[in-house]
């Protein structure tokens, strides 16, 4: 029992600091995350997967309804990041979108959308030799009674999770 004890605690550990890398910065009022991946293929292939296909790489465990087959990006303004369970649910607005370059999208992902906080998430699609560079950025800012800087390292978790998801879809075809 201690040995897998030890063991959870070591790859939890692993887990918290490889999210906190990329936790640009973080305190009681909100924090700032950006993950970046590069992908194989063009812009306008990376963005066509990231946006038009959010149900195929999207993990089905940061979902209400736990059926990534639900989710939909509507991009354009007012559209939304949404789940078709029950009546449905808004995760995120989209706020700004500029095909193929960058699309943002307001409010509270997941748990956040249960609190007195509003986000930025932005999504943005670089040309780099041999392919696509993609960033997601998200600064969440408001308020929390337990203060935001220590959901930072789960949200960042959950980014990161669906970035590298996002490459696996598209560098797997």
């Amino acid at each position: 029992m201690r040995i897998f004890l030890a063991a959870a605690t070591l790859v939890l550990g692993v887990i918290a600091d490889k999210a906190m890398a990329e936790v640009l910065d973080a305190n009681e009022h909100g924090f700032t995350l950006q993950q970046e991946v590069t992908v194989a293929g063009t812009r306008a292939a990376a963005w066509t997967a990231a946006v038009q296909n959010v149900d195929k790489w999207w993990n089905a465990d940061h979902t209400i309804s736990g059926k990534a087959s639900l989710l939909s990006i509507d991009a354009r303004p007012l559209g939304c990041f949404c789940e078709a369970s029950g009546d449905g649910v808004v995760h995120l607005m989209v706020t700004t979108v500029s095909r193929d370059v960058n699309l943002r999208m307001t409010g509270g992902l997941g748990p956040l959308g249960l609190m007195g906080v509003n986000g930025n998430m932005t999504w943005e699609f670089f040309d780099v030799e041999g392919g696509t560079r993609i960033r997601f950025s998200y600064a969440v800012g408001g308020y929390s009674p337990d203060g935001l800087d220590s959901l930072a390292p789960a949200v960042d978790y959950v980014l990161g999770d669906a970035l590298q998801r996002l490459k696996h879809f598209i560098d797997a075809g």
